[in-house]
């Protein structure tokens, strides 16, 4: 199974914001969206890093006043740890599970194509054991 499977099945909305806007901005844009980061992205488009709760947090912590009007690129994490579509979903899922990462950006080239989470990842795996168990099963009951 692929990253790309798990896009197929939750979808492809992208919510992102532009390294330019400010940490109240982008706090805005989680809270509306009900989601615990976004992907940051240049004047072209392309992932620069990515803001997530714990940037927030880091911020807070260090007591920063103003954080609210701290641009983006001051304070997101850069360099982020990111997938492809043709991604085997085992190998992203050990790669989450060893960096203690909750979301991977979905790269095609350097395009962002979606965000895969743990929670999607488990989703999409335990549907496909479900499948597998009901085919046995018939098999098995359709036997005897």
């Amino acid at each position: 199974m692929q990253v790309r499977d798990v896009l197929k099945s939750k979808g492809g909305q992208i919510i992102t914001v532009d390294q330019e806007a400010t940490v109240g901005e982008a706090i805005a844009r989680m809270v509306e969206h009900n989601i615990g980061s976004l992907p940051v992205t240049n004047d072209r488009g392309v992932l620069v890093g990515v803001f997530s709760e714990r940037d927030v947090l880091r911020g807070v912590h260090q007591g920063c006043e103003p954080f609210g009007r701290v641009r983006i690129f001051e304070v997101m994490t850069r360099d982020p740890v990111t997938c492809h579509l043709d991604d085997d979903v085992y190998n992203v899922m050990g790669q989450m599970s060893a960096r203690r990462i909750a979301k991977l950006p979905v790269l095609d080239g350097d395009t962002i194509v979606g965000i895969v989470s743990v929670g999607d990842v488990i989703k999409v795996m335990y549907e496909q054991v479900n499948s597998e168990n009901q085919h046995l099963l018939t098999y098995i009951h359709g036997t005897f």
